[in-house]
């Protein structure tokens, strides 16, 4: 990048609608008081999960099949909080909905607040030319129960910019996942 970050990011945002809502500086703070921060920061955007989330059950013994996912193995819950089971994951979504550029690859990492919690944020990357919600896995690595906050950073976006247009996109490649809206579950 030749230019600061944060503007190209500001900049890709309003050319490309790359992401909606976007937040053009860093949040900390609410009317009720500290959150995890999201929104624009040094070299890469922080985003919130949404109030939508499917809480892992095994209370009818499925077996986890990527290639045939039981529905019936979460619980749906809507809520300004989640709260995971030990040793569980939950699944969410962002509330940014993101339009990629064919020559941007995005990577998503846990925000260090959660990860020094024992709860481990896992997306794979955003494609060229990907859009939709981002859908979030939380594990809950510890023996306790633990609080995931609607509406406050969860992860932090991290975006490579090449000189050239990638050859085949997501979007050419008609992939599963493209313009997914909601918590999307596994798609075989």
């Amino acid at each position: 990048m030749s230019i600061k970050a944060d503007k190209w990011i500001r900049q890709m945002a309003e050319r490309h609608g790359m992401i909606e809502p976007f937040q053009p500086s860093q949040v900390r703070h609410a009317p009720g008081g500290k959150i995890i921060s999201h929104g624009t920061s040094s070299y890469g955007y922080d985003i919130r999960c949404a109030e939508e989330f499917k809480i892992f059950t095994n209370i009818n013994s499925a077996i986890v099949d990527p290639k045939n996912f039981c529905e019936s193995s979460f619980v749906d819950v809507k809520s300004d909080v989640c709260i995971i089971p030990p040793n569980s994951f939950a699944l969410a979504r962002s509330v940014e909905y993101f339009r990629i550029p064919r020559n941007v690859l995005v990577i998503c990492l846990g925000k260090s607040t959660y990860a020094r919690c024992g709860i481990i944020v896992n997306v794979t990357p955003l494609e060229p030319e990907w859009e939709g919600h981002i859908t979030l896995e939380f594990s809950n690595t510890t023996p306790l129960p633990a609080k995931i906050y609607a509406n406050e950073g969860v992860a932090q976006l991290l975006f490579l910019e090449s000189d050239e247009e990638c050859e085949t996109s997501y979007k050419d490649r008609k992939g599963k996942y493209q313009g997914q809206k909601g918590v999307t579950l596994p798609i075989a």
